[in-house]
């Protein structure tokens, strides 16, 4: 099988031989940079650089899969948030939220013309061209309810919750809005799987009755620009409690963190969606042993997840040891 027949079908839930093994998280370190001769912050806003670090996973580490953006900040910036870019190890931050509570909200009606959303759109017909037969294309985006933090303050947005809920409705939705409408085009782009992460949706901020009325709505909105494409849905820590939550949203697969026993989310998911994850991205994969990241592949890959990834984001100095000796451990 190519890497991309194998990702394909491991994430519909076909019967494999192995899971499939990539990152459907932020996926770079500074080895693949020094690999391929592309480098962050300049890769966010250059369409051939990002293309470059989408598929340098795969040429430097044998991931199955091509991945970009590298951040959760691109929607933000295009409703008019000031980012911070970052530096060759960090990845960029909002750093102005633009909205008050009393504000209306909306986005540019030329946003998918404009600035890194055109960057993102453009690097995934690259990374279609030149490798769309071997590896399939997964695009990040961010989540509605991450987005409308980044818009009003996520503090603000979990007080306003208790105090304003109306409010926080109407920034989530214009959210939802942009956001079926970059997956749109993302897909028409060439997108093969659509990784959402909505790490403000977290069990850490929110009950499971909050997720159903502040996230799970928006979710399925957002979720309507991805027809063709393969859905993920991603969210961090520990979501034991919000599996079946997350399943209501019709995400095809969720991607989950270490947090999460790897044996009970296979027992509580129970083949309903295909399982991404759960290796830890700071222990062990930042900081622990090649020897500590295979045992933790293995054991991920015998408890039945569709496919072996990290659990979150990759940090850019994770050691190349590390991630090689989870990729090897699912592939032997």
């Amino acid at each position: 099988m190519t890497p991309k027949e194998r990702f394909i079908a491991a994430l519909k839930r076909q019967k494999l031989d192995r899971p499939a093994v990539g990152c459907v998280t932020q996926s770079v370190t500074v080895d693949q940079m020094e690999a391929v001769g592309a480098f962050w912050p300049e890769a966010h806003t250059d369409a051939k650089q990002m293309a470059m670090l989408g598929a340098a996973g795969a040429k430097v580490f044998g991931f199955e899969n091509a991945r970009i953006p590298f951040c959760l900040t691109v929607e933000a910036e295009a409703f008019g948030c000031t980012v911070d870019l970052g530096k060759v190890d960090r990845t960029p931050m909002v750093k102005k939220h633009l909205y008050n509570a009393e504000d209306t909200p909306s986005f540019p009606a030329d946003f998918l013309e404009k600035g890194r959303v055109k960057t993102v759109i453009e690097a995934t017909k690259m990374l279609k061209q030149q490798y769309g037969n071997e590896l399939p294309i997964v695009v990040g985006t961010t989540g509605p309810l991450t987005i409308a933090g980044h818009l009003v303050g996520t503090e603000n947005l979990l007080l306003m919750m208790i105090t304003d809920p109306e409010t926080v409705h109407k920034f989530i939705k214009v959210a939802a809005e942009m956001e079926k409408k970059y997956l749109q085009a993302l897909v028409a782009a060439g997108a093969d799987v659509i990784a959402m992460s909505d790490p403000s949706a977290s069990t850490d901020m929110l009950s499971g009755e909050m997720f159903d009325e502040f996230a799970l709505p928006y979710t399925k909105i957002a979720w309507e620009g991805a027809e063709g494409a393969v859905k993920i849905l991603h969210i961090c820590g520990d979501t034991t409690i919000l599996l079946d939550h997350m399943i209501a949203t019709g995400a095809d697969a969720l991607s989950i963190e270490e947090k999460v026993n790897p044996a009970k989310a296979v027992e509580l998911v129970a083949g309903r969606v295909a399982l991404v994850g759960n290796m830890g991205v700071v222990r062990p994969l930042l900081q622990g042993t090649a020897d500590e990241c295979r045992e933790h592949a293995l054991e991920i890959k015998a408890a039945g997840f569709n496919v072996v990834a990290p659990g979150c984001g990759l940090a850019a100095r994770v050691p190349k040891a590390n991630i090689e000796a989870m990729v090897n451990a699912v592939k032997e």
